[in-house]
């Protein structure tokens, strides 16, 4: 009995090592439906415009109040945008943040300063990395020849949001005086 449970598992673990070599759980791999993306996309904008709008009344750094403005007004567009697909395709559009969203809006809420620009920024970083996987996959797999258009007009702008918010957070990091450098100390 004890020889077959180890066989079981070697067989599970073999079965599960590519996807855990990609990073990925086995449940990711499956790809998004159209419609989970159009609801994922509608939250991801609610959050971006919720967020930016905190980061532009509570950011020290003027980079990140510009980058917040900025992700503001784009994803509203995206979102006005993704309504009318959401209409096509007979979905309703979320109004509310998704709980991990609002914990994030909440956390920050309670930072100031450099800790409050640092946190954003690094969240913007994260974010749009898997906005852009998600984007990127929908544009060359949607079933739907409207979400399809959404995501493959959408993605540029993402793209470009992920490349200013990497070099919004790096401008932002040692600012404090705090040490926060990465560069080698001598």
């Amino acid at each position: 009995m004890k020889k077959g449970f180890i066989a079981g598992l070697l067989v599970l673990a073999a079965s599960a090592a590519p996807a855990l070599a990609q990073g990925k759980s086995s449940a990711a791999a499956a790809p998004m439906s159209d419609q989970a993306f159009v609801l994922s996309a509608a939250h991801a904008n609610l959050a971006e415009i919720e967020l930016g709008k905190l980061a532009e009344t509570k950011a020290s750094s003027e980079a990140v109040k510009d980058f917040a403005k900025r992700m503001v007004d784009d994803h509203q567009k995206a979102l006005n945008n993704l309504e009318v697909v959401a209409k096509k395709e007979n979905l309703t559009l979320p109004t509310t943040l998704e709980p991990k969203d609002q914990a994030l809006k909440d956390r920050l809420d309670k930072l100031s300063g450099h800790a409050f620009d640092t946190a954003y920024m690094s969240a913007m970083v994260k974010d749009h990395h898997a906005d852009v996987a998600e984007f990127q996959a929908k544009a060359r797999d949607a079933k739907s020849p409207d979400v399809k258009e959404y995501a493959s007009s959408t993605l540029p702008v993402l793209e470009d949001h992920l490349k200013l918010a990497q070099t919004t957070d790096k401008s932002i990091v040692g600012t404090s005086g705090k040490g926060t450098s990465t560069k080698p100390v001598k």
